[in-house]
């Protein structure tokens, strides 16, 4: 009996109670927040600024938006000929160097620079819109309509997609506006065909259903209650679109088939330089092969980096 009111008394046999007593805390403290409370986007920028690959590769392009807008405004050369000034190399006078006809190579860089941005861009866009739309649908009406529009995805994935851009430029004919065309044709169906699982994926949660249970209409569901839901996987799949489309203008131009003169891009640029090279001229070919390639490695370490800070998985 003694031993166990010693128990009930002291915790550990030798030690006094006023040891345990509890720290006291005031108001303020017990309620403090030990981390603030983040959005989904918030949190995913967090992450975004941690990888520092990722935001080089967001802060080249940004300043490649900024030169592509400013350079020929900054240079002390204009794209008119100068057949005096033929082929001269990088210097202090010509940064970039002299092509054959006397042109700054520098201001050729960043005409060339807005003409592969808006072509790469304005075919992403076309992507993201058809390719949502398409996906979408497909995966929400779910059944014999989307066997159809996937068996119709399945014949164009089946076509080389450079083989049916180059057929387009050919039959159409080069220009600004073709390749655009001829990009987008087959363009959306990696955009398609991940909207499409997203959506398989969401559809049945919980909030879709009480949607669908008030009446919902079709477009309003996929608009408001699935898109917002998938943007992380179509936002990185954009950054994956957009240097694969400079890819295939530089290609194009670089086979004659892309932009044509008086207009410039990397890709002419190159074609222009390649022949010159075994000449010694070797600033013509670096710079456009130097941006091209740079531009897509920025594009895609900012996909990867923005892969893992949009999973929801890795979120903490």
């Amino acid at each position: 009996m003694e031993l166990r009111k010693q128990e009930e008394t002291n915790v550990t046999p030798g030690i006094p109670d006023e040891w345990f007593v509890p720290k006291q805390k005031d108001k303020t403290e017990a309620e403090a927040v030990v981390r603030p409370s983040l959005s989904y986007w918030q949190d995913a920028w967090r992450r975004l600024r941690k990888n520092k690959l990722a935001m080089g590769g967001l802060v080249f392009l940004f300043l490649l938006m900024i030169m592509a807008i400013i350079g020929p405004w900054i240079s002390p050369h204009s794209l008119s000929q100068n057949l005096t000034e033929q082929n001269l190399p990088p210097s202090s006078k010509y940064w970039f160097g002299t092509d054959e006809l006397g042109r700054d190579v520098f201001t050729r860089v960043w005409y060339g620079a807005r003409v592969s941005l808006f072509v790469a861009f304005a075919a992403a866009m076309i992507d993201f819109i058809v390719g949502i739309a398409y996906g979408g649908i497909a995966g929400y009406k779910g059944g014999r309509i989307d066997n159809v529009m996937m068996r119709i995805i399945e014949i164009l994935y089946g076509v080389p997609y450079l083989l049916v851009v180059i057929l387009i430029m050919v039959v159409i004919g080069p220009g600004l506006s073709t390749i655009i065309l001829a990009l987008s044709v087959t363009g959306w169906i990696g955009m398609a065909r991940i909207v499409r699982g997203q959506v398989l994926q969401i559809k049945n949660y919980e909030f879709v259903l009480a949607s669908q249970t008030f009446g919902t209409k079709t477009g309003r569901i996929i608009r408001r209650n699935l898109l917002p839901n998938t943007m992380g996987p179509i936002i990185v799949q954009l950054t994956l679109t957009i240097p694969s489309a400079i890819f295939a203008e530089a290609f194009l131009s670089f086979l004659g088939l892309g932009i044509q003169p008086p207009h410039t891009s990397w890709g002419m640029m190159a074609n222009d330089g390649l022949s010159t090279i075994l000449s010694g001229q070797w600033w013509r070919l670096f710079f456009p092969a130097f941006f091209i390639s740079a531009t897509m490695f920025a594009f895609n370490v900012l996909g990867d980096g923005l892969q893992d800070a949009l999973d929801p998985k890795l979120r903490r």
